[in-house]
Order: structure tokens, then C-alpha cells, then sequence
């Protein structure tokens, strides 16, 4: 039986979307069926990430109303294993009963390794959906003062709401920033309140992979590529060091 994991965020651009589009391509990568749902209606980044943006990919709306199966996910094109859903254009989450978005992840533990979830930024409704049915979740933050405020009341918001399978990936990392804020990353999981479970650097080439039309693990096998590698296998449950940064 699959995994479904949701990748949230307290507030945008903390680059939860590409540490997503990262590690479900090298999850993939190293041999395991990855599903990935971008739940972010009207502003879908997911498809850029992941190097499908030119590809007609499937809504999962579009499941849920029984128009199409799961069958029916876009295949990424060079990866083998890794599979899209994306969100539509137009519309809202209210418009998804809980029982078919459960129904739909249910289907996906059952065909996939894993189900990737981009959920939106913020605590509105996507996040709830996400959050609701999800087996894990990892909140992607940075070490900026507002993004940590944020994933505090977040992670505050998870706990009163009993779920509790929640870790924490602190993206962008630049060493030097740590040292002028005075801080560190003992500091951030104390004050957020959760396990660690990754570190990405600060990486230009996400952004040139993004231009490039390319996923990440595709474009580069250093800095953030690597990052991510490390986050894939710790889910799987191998023993990997956290990058050294």
C-alpha cells in the first residue's frame, strides 16, 4: 500500500512546490511509482517544477467527476514511474466532497509507491483537504523571520487538530544568512516544533532548470538535486546523513 504525503507551507514562496517536483522525481528516479497532485487551484506551479509545463496534463478534477480514471494521469516524459495530476484553471475546492478527494487518494495507495500532494500555501481550504487525508506531511519553510512565524502557527494549527505525522524541510538554506541571523537549525525545529527531516541549499539551477523546461534531478546532480535525493531516500526509511551545507 502507497503513501500519500502532503507538502504544505505557511505562507508562499517558501519553494514548497519545487522541493515537492524534487523529491517525486527522485523517488522515481531510484525505481518507485510517484502520483503527484497539485491541489493549487488557478495557480498551479507543479508542472513547470517537474518539466511537464508543455504537456497537456490531466485535472484531477476531472477524476473526481468520474470522467477519467486514474489510468488517465499524465506521464512525465522522461522519467519513468512519475505521474501528474494537475489543478484546473478555474473553479474552487468546494467543489471536491471529501469522499471523492478520499476516494482518489484511496485508489492512488493502491496503483502508486507514492501520492505527492502540492498542496496550496496558507491554511485555506486546500491545505485542510490536503492535511485531512494525508498519511505525512512535510512543511517546507525558510529561516526568514516571517516564513518560521508562519510554520509555527501552522505546525500549532496541525497539532490542535490531532495530526501529528508532520516534519519539517528547511529549503533555501544559505549558511552565511544563518550566521547574520543567529541561528540555527536546532533553533528553527525547537521553535517550529518538528522533526527535521531535510535541508535543501540556496540553488540557482532550480531556477535554470524551471527555464530549461527540465526537472531538477534531470538538470543537475549537485546542490539542491542532491538535497532532495537525501529527502527521498529518509522517507523510504534509509539511513541518509542530512546534506552538509
Amino acid at each position: 500500500m502507497g503513501q500519500v504525503v502532503a507538502f504544505i507551507s505557511g505562507k508562499g514562496g517558501t519553494g514548497k512546490t519545487t522541493v515537492c517536483a524534487g523529491v517525486a522525481s527522485c523517488l522515481a528516479a531510484e525505481g518507485q511509482s510517484v502520483l503527484c497532485i497539485d491541489t493549487d487551484v488557478g495557480l498551479r506551479n507543479l508542472d513547470i517544477a517537474l518539466g511537464m509545463a508543455e504537456l497537456s496534463v490531466l485535472p484531477f478534477t476531472d477524476i473526481l467527476h468520474g470522467e477519467y480514471t486514474l489510468d488517465d494521469a499524465t506521464r512525465h516524459p522522461s522519467i519513468v514511474g512519475l505521474s501528474l495530476l494537475t489543478a484546473p484553471e478555474h473553479g474552487n475546492l468546494s467543489e471536491a466532497s471529501d469522499a471523492d478527494f478520499r476516494k482518489l487518494l484511496d485508489d492512488a495507495r493502491k496503483k502508486y509507491d507514492w501520492c505527492l500532494i502540492d498542496a496550496p500555501a496558507g491554511i485555506g481550504e486546500g491545505f485542510e483537504l490536503a492535511a485531512k487525508f494525508a498519511d505525512e506531511i512535510i512543511m517546507v519553510t525558510n529561516a526568514d523571520p516571517s516564513s518560521l512565524r508562519d510554520a509555527k502557527t501552522t505546525a500549532e494549527l496541525l497539532e490542535r487538530q490531532k495530526i501529528r505525522n508532520v516534519c519539517l524541510v528547511v529549503n533555501r538554506v544559505r549558511s552565511k544568512m544563518f550566521t547574520k541571523l543567529g541561528i540555527t537549525v536546532d533553533d528553527i525545529m525547537d521553535d517550529i516544533g518538528l522533526p527535521l527531516l531535510g535541508l535543501v541549499p540556496e540553488d540557482p539551477r532550480v531556477t535554470l532548470a524551471a527555464g530549461k523546461r527540465s526537472a531538477l534531478v534531470l538538470y543537475s546532480g549537485r546542490g539542491a538535486s542532491i538535497a532532495c535525493l537525501h529527502i527521498a531516500r529518509r522517507m523510504r526509511g534509509i539511513k541518509t546523513k542530512l546534506m552538509r551545507l
